[in-house]
């Protein structure tokens, strides 16, 4: 088996495995107010949790009377019962993130210091509620001093911009660069990292920010740019951000990755908040946009499909193909081949171990780096094999380049379902192809003057048939969660890698 896969040069299946033991559902429990209209506070939380695969909980710090107009009564719970609820759930079930939103007073705040101090979770977002969006105030000012000092114990701050100029002691600002100023001000202070929003500014753009100070960061800041959405609806849209990335931080451990994923759900969740139609004032955002009910199991592997056909066309029309099915092709141009294969599969290792540490299950953690692992062994067979006595040009070559650069980007763009979307046609075209050379090799009766049967008969191998279809699921999985952007990014990765999966098989012709 490891010598048809090494020859091959594909990576063989990864073992299947049962996920973690509820690990691959985030316990993420919301410390905030309630809003009896639903769309913002706990009820918005847990939502958002949802909506990114978590399970939910939350400790009510305060009750509101609200709508989607306004905010017009706020009753505090007492400080002691709020520690009740918080030690009943910690004492009982293990917390993976929290996210910490209205507090109300001072006592409600040196509460959860106290939990926290004594808990220690190992995520905590903190969303300073201190004025809502419609102007009105939801914190004490007697209280400030004492969120202050609540700040450094949080991971990451989400202040709007109101809050933010307040917390660094300045004016609310209007342009981008005042309030990464700003956000840097809070970071250095608090020693913690800032995600500066900017949503309450004027123009078209969008961007958000992670600010951090302290080397925490890949940079100090991380912008991640975007669009704004026209829509009155923005009703909760501060609480359920900061949920969701308590949610997904805490599947995959880096803030970059989580905003880049969260982004795009939101913008998503903003552009389809009018199907809701809940409200007269602003209404709330639809945390739930991503789920198509009509859209079942395989329906986005589905769309993917009709991309890779027009790839498979075009590759059962090459030469080289043609040729290595009959059994004329020159020695070089296979030589070449299977060189530009060995390099490739170095970087696409990388980027199959970069797929496992963004992937959200331990299942598809296993599966791509035990694929990863594949490509490094088949690499070292191919150099043992056939490239160590024959001769070969061994240089990258320019599609070689363009593929793996390509494989790069996705990695880096911090989207697990952008990046399974950009490596699924190395696993799927391939299959494909060799299904049908092995059975155009079958249908000749395998002739033994075949210069490549050994090669040819691999093709059969039913473990990379498997690893296939895993990958297949993973990414129909993935899309059919996604946003609509999201998705849309998901097909542009996968056509792009169809397309240099073509120019992959007609280089031996060009370059050799």
């Amino acid at each position: 088996m490891k010598q048809a896969i090494a020859i091959q040069g594909k990576p063989a299946p990864a073992a299947s495995t049962q996920g973690r033991q509820g690990r691959d559902v985030p316990r993420v429990l919301s410390i905030a107010g309630s809003d009896p209209s639903g769309g913002a506070g706990v009820q918005a939380d847990l939502k958002s949790i949802a909506a990114h695969g978590g399970y939910g909980m939350a400790a009510i710090t305060a009750l509101t009377a609200q709508n989607t107009c306004g905010v017009r009564a706020v009753h505090v719970a007492p400080a002691a019962f709020l520690t009740q609820q918080l030690e009943a759930i910690s004492e009982d079930i293990s917390i993976d993130a929290v996210k910490i939103g209205m507090l109300g007073g001072t006592e409600v705040i040196e509460a959860v210091r106290a939990w926290l101090d004594k808990v220690r979770p190992g995520v905590v977002v903190l969303d300073p509620v201190m004025v809502a969006t419609s102007g009105d105030r939801l914190l004490q000012e007697s209280a400030e001093e004492a969120l202050r000092g609540l700040l450094p114990l949080a991971n990451l701050i989400t202040p709007n911009l109101a809050e933010l100029a307040m917390l660094a002691g300045g004016k609310v600002q209007e342009n981008w660069e005042g309030a990464l100023e700003q956000g840097r001000q809070l970071a250095a202070a608090t020693g913690t990292t800032v995600l500066v929003k900017g949503g309450h500014l004027a123009g078209e753009e969008c961007p958000d920010a992670l600010v951090n100070t302290s080397g925490l960061l890949s940079q100090e800041v991380v912008v991640v740019p975007g669009k704004r959405v026209a829509t009155r609806n923005s009703h909760g849209t501060g609480c359920s951000l900061s949920s969701a990335m308590a949610t997904v931080q805490a599947r995959v451990g880096d803030w970059e990755a989580t905003l880049r994923e969260v982004k795009p759900w939101l913008a998503g969740a903003l552009d389809a908040s009018g199907r809701l139609e809940v409200g007269q004032g602003s209404g709330p955002i639809h945390h739930f946009h991503h789920l198509h009910t009509d859209a079942g199991e395989g329906s986005f592997a589905a769309q993917l499909w009709t991309e890779a056909e027009k790839e498979l066309e075009a590759i059962y029309g090459l030469a080289f193909i043609q040729d290595l099915a009959s059994g004329s092709l020159p020695e070089h141009q296979f030589a070449y081949y299977l060189a530009q294969d060995a390099i490739y599969l170095n970087g696409y290792s990388r980027v199959l171990a970069r797929a496992s540490a963004l992937a959200p299950t331990e299942a598809e953690q296993l599966f791509w780096a035990r694929s990863a692992q594949q490509c490094l062994e088949v690499e070292s067979e191919l150099h043992r094999s056939w490239l160590s006595t024959r001769p070969a040009r061994t240089e990258l070559g320019p599609v070689t380049k363009s593929y793996v650069d390509h494989l790069m980007a996705a990695s880096a763009s911090g989207s697990y379902a952008v990046l399974a979307a950009a490596v699924l046609p190395c696993f799927w075209l391939y299959a494909e192809a060799g299904t049908t050379l092995h059975a155009q090799f079958l249908a000749a009766g395998e002739p033994a003057s075949h210069a490549y049967a050994d090669w040819l008969r691999t093709y059969a191998d039913e473990g990379f048939a498997e690893a296939t279809r895993t990958a297949i699921a993973i990414v129909d999985r993935a899309g059919r969660a996604a946003s609509d952007d999201q998705r849309a990014a998901m097909t542009t990765a996968f056509r792009q890698s169809c397309r240099l999966e073509t120019e992959f098989f007609d280089a031996p012709r060009l370059h050799s």
